[in-house]
């Protein structure tokens, strides 16, 4: 077509190029006054009329999608002989293109495999599959984002099933000689003619990692049969010696892409994601995603096998412990609470659970409390093959509880120094209490915590203070109950009451026990709540010496070091946090806005990205928590998904209506849309649920367009009378 001429509305202005899928062209739509690129069908495709409203109302269904790493499609269309699609135009480069150059950097790779990857699951989530992934059909604009193209043989399948319905195939090649898929990047199932699902593109998509990082193809031959024949028949070349700087963990998840069978891939993109995930958090300043070949162990919470089933608070607590213990023994990579707990009654198999985590031991077991009774189960199982390393039932009085924690560690590392020449440890599980009661109300307590909810952490408190009444010793109570008195001055109030309960139970945790790293850090917190900064920086340095990975401490020091204004500090220690926590979704999405204030802008949007990425796991197995929905909007909303990002929100206010954080963050999302009204109001009705953060309002860069406004100034004066703006470290949790 010449420039000047028209198809429908849309103005042709020049050619960018042909191929298989058509003729594509530069054009205006003249009624949106915006340029779009318009891809005008092959004729195989227009004159068939069947095949072309199927390719249609596919059409119609990846333009529902509107995903940030999908090719948006605007309108489809007929003019005459002619059939067109018209999408978005894309300024930038192919990956084909950027593959002529050689692999990409690791950094650069990973970043692009995460977005590839949530544009997929995206697709696969509304039942599209794509069936043709390579490097052709993927782009990346000069902004960094990257695009999943030409869903042109792609096929529904019900949302909820992981087989292909029965359609008709596509009536047209997307390459000569090719129906289903492209030679050399084709499934095994595809090449057998099988129906293709999710996990089709998930051996599709393992290759084009393949060919990102090592700027080779895992299967090669001279030919498309022989392509094909290897994929059928030979194993993956190693990636070995590709590529400098290989995320750890990287050929193994890969691997697990190229299974020829199907059934032993990732079972979902969502899975793949999730370790593409964690691989990219461990591209930081420290590496956190242990080797397959070092020694490495995930402890699930245990099972509630009592009577009752009442006893899910005490299956944690022992899980917590063990988790405690195991950390302190050297050389051996424990995954952390919040990373293990997220698959709290998943019922997720044990070997793809071990894999998410890169860990290759996982510890499960199931509780049995009845009476004065107690009945543990514990299985160590090898995550390689399934195998149990080890097994042990223990049926003991409820007394004999610190002793089963010990004698299980002591059994864990027995069995790991048989594999990896551990030598044995005694004395891994530190007793803070002989009481089995002030234990049970600390366990009791500890579940509430966790839970971050003003009720519940009033009922923590209760816990916290009965175990200390039942043992006055009782070191970790006390720093319990300096926790929930500071979660809940930060976000509940800003009571005089609360700071001086946080600041008594702090020191006295700390006289107890100055060799507890958990007092160190509720110490540092308090001290922080009234700008005692260099009392919180040496309390966090001592906690962090007693034990390096522990969350409290590296968290609450990095947002320490935002409140002094040391940005650099906080970035550094936030990267440092999340690459011991490569599970915790809240540090990237906390992450991102100081690479924005910094204008690290490519990296801000890599580690929302990753960020989102973790909050929708997590949101997915919690789906009756707010906060990761109200921490990932503002992400998605960075991430152009503006109305994605509204809907996360609205779906936390439903969960939580008048929990002042949510409100805030609320308040925060709509600041950065633009809505000055809407931000306002829930900024407003926030200080209203009782939140007291002066200095972290007027200092939050979401909110920078509300100052001046009469309003904001209005919101700013009224927590002048009430006395707030004390602390500036926690106003978002």
């Amino acid at each position: 077509m010449s420039p000047g001429s028209r198809l429908g509305p849309y103005e042709i202005v020049s050619a960018i190029g042909a191929g298989g899928m058509g003729e594509v062209y530069r054009a205006r739509d003249t009624r949106l006054e915006r340029t779009v690129a318009i891809k005008v069908l092959p004729s195989v495709l227009a004159e068939d009329a069947q095949a072309l409203d199927r390719f249609e109302r596919e059409a119609r269904a990846v333009a529902a999608l509107s995903h940030p790493n999908i090719l948006a499609i605007y309108d489809v269309g007929r003019e005459g002989a002619s059939a067109y699609v018209v999408t978005e135009l894309l300024e930038g480069e192919g990956l084909r293109e950027r593959l002529a150059s050689g692999p990409l950097p690791p950094s650069e790779a990973t970043d692009a495999a995460v977005q590839i990857a949530s544009g997929l699951a995206a697709a696969h989530d509304k039942g599209i599959v794509h069936r043709d992934l390579k490097p052709e059909n993927i782009f990346r604009t000069r902004d960094g984002r990257v695009k999943i193209l030409d869903f042109g043989i792609a096929v529904r399948v019900a949302a909820d099933s992981e087989s292909a319905t029965k359609v008709p195939t596509a009536a047209y090649p997307t390459e000569p000689g090719t129906v289903l898929g492209t030679p050399g990047y084709m499934s095994p199932e595809q090449i057998r003619g099988e129906p293709a699902d999710r996990r089709s593109d998930v051996f599709s998509l393992g290759i084009v990692l393949y060919e990102m990082f090592s700027g080779k193809r895992p299967f090669r031959g001279k030919s498309a049969p022989e392509a094909m024949a290897a994929i059928l028949h030979e194993d993956p070349l190693p990636m070995a010696g590709a590529s400098g700087g290989l995320p750890s963990g990287l050929e193994r998840v890969i691997r697990h892409c190229l299974e020829k069978s199907r059934e032993r891939r990732f079972q979902s993109v969502h899975d793949l994601l999730f370790d593409l995930e964690s691989l990219s958090a461990g591209a930081g300043p420290q590496e956190s995603r242990p080797d397959s070949r070092l020694p490495s162990i995930a402890v699930l919470p245990f099972i509630d096998m009592s009577p009752g089933r009442d006893q899910e608070y005490f299956c944690e607590g022992m899980a917590e412990e063990l988790i405690n213990a195991l950390t302190r023994i050297d050389g051996l990579s424990v995954a952390s609470r919040t990373s293990s707990f997220q698959f709290r009654a998943s019922g997720a198999d044990i070997r793809a659970i071990g894999e998410r985590l890169g860990v290759g031991t996982v510890l499960e077991g199931s509780l049995r409390k009845a009476g004065e009774r107690l009945r543990i189960t514990v299985q160590l199982i090898n995550v390689a093959d399934g195998y149990h390393l080890w097994s042990e039932r223990f049926d003991r009085e409820l007394k004999d509880v610190f002793a089963v924690q010990e004698e299980i560690a002591e059994q864990i590392v027995l069995a790991l120094r048989v594999m990896w020449g551990k030598k044995d440890e005694r004395g891994l599980v530190r007793v803070s209490t002989r009481s089995v009661e002030a234990y049970d109300f600390y366990l009791r307590g500890r579940q509430l915590f966790y839970d971050l909810r003003r009720s519940s952490l009033e009922k923590a408190r209760e816990m916290f203070a009965r175990a200390t009444v039942t043992d006055p010793s009782y070191a970790l109570a006390y720093a319990g109950i300096a926790d929930v008195n500071s979660f809940l001055y930060m976000y509940w109030g800003a009571s005089e009451e609360d700071l001086k309960a946080a600041e008594d139970a702090s020191r006295r945790a700390l006289d107890l026990a100055p060799g507890l790293a958990e007092a160190h850090a509720s110490r540092g917190l308090a001290a922080s709540l009234t700008r005692r900064w260099p009392e919180a920086e040496q309390e966090f340095e001592a906690a962090l010496a007693l034990n390096p990975r522990l969350f409290e401490a590296q968290y609450f020091f990095a947002r320490t070091c935002v409140a002094r204004g040391k940005l650099d500090e906080a970035i550094r220690r936030f990267e440092e946090t999340a690459a011991a926590h490569p599970h915790e979704y809240s540090v990237p999405l906390l992450l991102g806005q100081f690479y924005h204030a910094r204008g690290r802008e490519a990296d801000r949007l890599a580690v929302f990205r990753r960020g989102l990425g973790l909050a929708e796991e997590y949101a997915r197995l919690h789906p009756e928590e707010p906060r990761p929905l109200y921490l990932a909007a503002s992400a998605l909303m960075a991430l152009g998904e503006r109305e994605r990002a509204f809907d996360w929100a609205q779906r936390a206010l439903a969960i939580d209506p008048g929990d002042p954080a949510t409100l805030y963050n609320v308040a925060c999302l709509y600041a950065i849309a633009d809505e000055t009204d809407l931000a306002l109001e829930y900024l407003e009705r926030a200080v209203e649920a009782g939140f007291r953060g002066k200095d972290w309002i007027e200092n939050d860069a979401d909110l920078q367009g509300l100052h001046g406004h009469p309003r904001f100034v209005a919101v700013l004066e009224s927590l002048d009378r009430k006395g707030a703006g004390k602390e500036s470290t926690g106003s978002r949790p």
